[in-house]
């Protein structure tokens, strides 16, 4: 049913092929539980992650309508941003993004080292903002003026979370489920960092569709799960809808808030543990700001008995990478 839905909907052809589904086990020797992890940081996309799903169908609408500049918002270290100027480097369209500093630092490497080199490397045009409290409106604004001068520009929200972008992972969600099918085990939960909301929404709609009852955890990277909550179950309705298929009845949104203090943007110490475990256990790179804080989640779970059973535990690991350099040595 999904896959016939998606379908109709052009995209990109950014991602050739599954990206893998390893089994971690020297980790997973470790903590006792084994530990899976699904690599959408090996996305082809600018040194990977994510948002290139999203990206897959923005992209396609922002070419079908005849966009010549590509406008979009994050952090100074935004992932989405990093790529969304790489896809529009690709196309030939300009790229304009709306950069605000949420930590409030003038760490030379926070402002100019990570994604935001990446950013000058692609060509992409910066407005620093003060805050984006309201970024739909300054993303309006922005392709107003835009158009006032003669551009057509096309506006990607914030990580790529509408109803459009999350069908990318949806995408995803049905080729995760075929992996876990391939695999033979009987997954306990799938655990995931839930920010922007669109790839938290899009995978639990595949995966309750493709294998329901599976379980799904979002770790908040940003927000308290009372604020979290309605941005997931709305961008659910909404690509439910755009697709034409009901929200399944049994799809429980859960979200777990304990883990993104101080604040967004900022690792904690646990954070910063989550991602050196997986380092040199894996040699696998988690990130600062998502990842990292995902996993701090995973293992504190695990920990506290919050995954009952011996069912094997699945990380969907969203990509971030390029982050560290931007936080090293000051708070890494």
């Amino acid at each position: 049913m999904l896959t016939d839905a998606l379908a109709r909907f052009p995209r990109l052809e950014l991602i050739d092929g599954a990206t893998p589904l390893e089994h971690l086990p020297r980790l997973s020797r470790h903590l006792g539980r084994d530990i899976w992890i699904k690599r959408d940081d090996l996305t082809p996309l600018a040194l990977g992650g994510n948002k290139a799903r999203k990206l897959e169908y923005l992209g396609a609408d922002a070419q079908a309508l005849g966009a010549d500049v590509l406008v979009t918002a994050g952090a100074i270290q935004s992932n989405h941003v990093r790529q969304t100027a790489a896809l529009a480097a690709r196309l030939g369209l300009g790229c304009l993004a709306l950069l605000e500093n949420p930590l409030g630092t003038a760490e030379g490497n926070y402002l100019g080292n990570g994604n935001r080199l990446l950013l000058d490397l692609f060509g992409c045009e910066i407005e620093a903002v003060a805050n984006l409290d309201d970024a739909d409106a300054l993303l309006q604004t922005v392709a107003e003026r835009l158009r006032g001068a003669g551009r057509n520009p096309y506006v990607v929200p914030i990580g790529g979370s509408n109803a459009l972008g999350a069908l990318g992972y949806v995408r995803a969600g049905l080729e995760l489920a075929e992996q876990m099918h391939r695999t033979g085990e009987e997954f306990a939960a799938v655990v995931l960092a839930s920010g922007s909301a669109g790839t938290h929404s899009g995978l639990a709609l595949a995966l309750e569709y493709a294998r329901p009852g599976s379980r799904v955890v979002g770790v908040t990277v940003s927000r308290l799960q009372a604020t979290q909550r309605p941005k997931v179950e709305g961008l659910l309705r909404g690509t439910a809808e755009r697709l034409g298929v009901e929200v399944p009845t049994g799809l429980r949104v859960e979200l777990w808030d304990q883990y993104f203090a101080p604040r967004y943007g900022e690792p904690n110490a646990d954070t910063l543990a989550a991602i050196r475990l997986l380092a040199e256990q894996e040699g696998v790179l988690l990130d600062p700001v998502y990842t990292g804080k995902a996993f701090a989640g995973l293992l504190d779970g695990i920990a506290h008995g919050a995954f009952p059973g011996r069912g094997p535990l699945l990380f969907l690991h969203t990509g971030g990478a390029p982050a560290l350099f931007a936080y090293h040595p000051w708070a890494l």
